[in-house]
């Protein structure tokens, strides 16, 4: 199926590993244009070029930190200069760190906030005038299932994440009559690097891993693919009627029926 992303210009976040590698994989190799975006430059660079061998793409690698205003603004600002406006966002940049809630401080606080909830906050402000002046646009914003079924030890994530859905439910009513969607997916268990640091925490990697499989109703843990798959539907021109929504991609995990 074509997805219609043909020559799209998008932006995704976090993209030089994980499920934002996977995301700008996907939509590469749809035929859109992919401006990748991550902290480490070396890790940046070396990502883009193994997209392009892939896919072929034409891709641009701009380094920025997402807790950074000014990083957030250089960033749209260089796509609109390179290659003349925007048509989807990815909002994705990792996660703030794992503990009691009771055992952060203020600062451990701020920084979650500018993470997860400022970096889309920011990134959403500087891209919809571009896309509204393309004649429409998408942004779709990677949280966790965590943020819907909260969990020990999350709750920085938890918390800062539904901020995020809270914002692109509002959003989405405010730029909707502008044809631009916004959605966020909430990942359950997905083979990555964060997945695989939570098992090793646990002690016994295998026996967690066993156990979490097996809350699963599908019976597997999720590939980034199918994240990526999800979000390259969501953010095309067949998906454009979505909007504010938030859809775990979980297996059947989520244990509610709103």
């Amino acid at each position: 199926m074509d997805l219609g992303l043909k020559g799209k210009i998008a932006i995704v976040g976090g993209a030089s590993m994980g499920i934002g590698y996977g995301i700008a994989r996907a939509l590469a190799a749809e035929g859109a244009r992919v401006v990748m975006t991550a902290r480490r430059e070396p890790a940046l660079l070396k990502a883009a070029e193994q997209l392009r061998t892939e896919t072929g793409a034409d891709v641009l690698p701009i380094q920025g930190d997402g807790r950074r205003a000014e990083d957030c603004a250089r960033v749209v600002e260089t796509v609109v200069s390179k290659f003349g406006g925007i048509d989807i966002l990815v909002n994705n940049d990792g996660a703030p760190p794992l503990g009691d809630l009771a055992t952060f401080d203020d600062a451990a606080w701020a920084k979650a906030v500018e993470q997860n909830l400022m970096y889309v906050v920011r990134m959403a402000r500087h891209s919809v005038p571009h896309m509204a002046k393309r004649g429409g646009g998408s942004i779709l914003n990677i949280a966790a299932l965590s943020a819907l079924q909260p969990a020990v030890g999350f709750g920085l994530s938890v918390a800062t994440w539904n901020g995020v859905i809270g914002f692109a439910k509002t959003l989405s009513l405010e730029i909707a009559a502008q044809n631009i969607n916004i959605n966020t997916i909430c990942p359950g268990y997905i083979e990555t690097q964060r997945l695989e640091k939570v098992f090793t925490s646990q002690g016994d990697s295998e026996a967690m891993r066993a156990s979490l499989t097996a809350e699963i109703p599908m019976r597997r843990i999720g590939t980034i693919e199918d994240v990526a798959h999800a979000v390259a539907m969501l953010v095309s021109p067949r998906g454009r009627y979505i909007t504010g929504t938030t859809i775990a991609v979980d297996g059947g995990l989520l244990r509610s029926v709103r």
